[in-house]
């Protein structure tokens, strides 16, 4: 029976660093500060915080250039509508690649987000 207990642990500390990765890439950039302040130490949480806040930083300017292509008619609305898309595609692999134990490189963000140094 105590070696069950053992196995328990350890499951749930692989399973905590993976949910702290998960909810700093769901939560964005308040991910990002929840895992600077209580998981700094761990390398694999504060891989997918980092990324999780590039996802955030893409996010703002995706708005930003949306919110200018707005004023065109049809083809700013479908510009628009499309990088919101890609955007919300990058957001949830970033959640799939927190969840897998591996660290993997988020798809067109995950580049800028190796280059933040803490």
């Amino acid at each position: 029976m105590p070696k069950k207990k053992e196995v328990k642990k350890a499951e749930s500390k692989e399973g905590d660093f993976k949910t702290f990765a998960f909810l700093a890439t769901f939560l964005s950039i308040i991910g990002f500060i929840i895992a600077l302040l209580v998981k700094r130490d761990d390398k694999y949480v504060m891989y997918y915080a980092k990324q999780g806040l590039v996802v955030f930083i893409a996010a703002i300017i995706v708005s930003v250039v949306g919110w200018v292509l707005f004023w065109i008619p049809v083809l700013g609305w479908i510009i628009k509508g499309v990088l919101n898309l890609i955007i919300a595609i990058i957001w949830i692999f970033s959640w799939i690649y927190a969840l897998s134990g591996k660290m993997k490189l988020t798809p067109i963000v995950g580049q800028y987000a190796d280059k933040i140094k803490l």
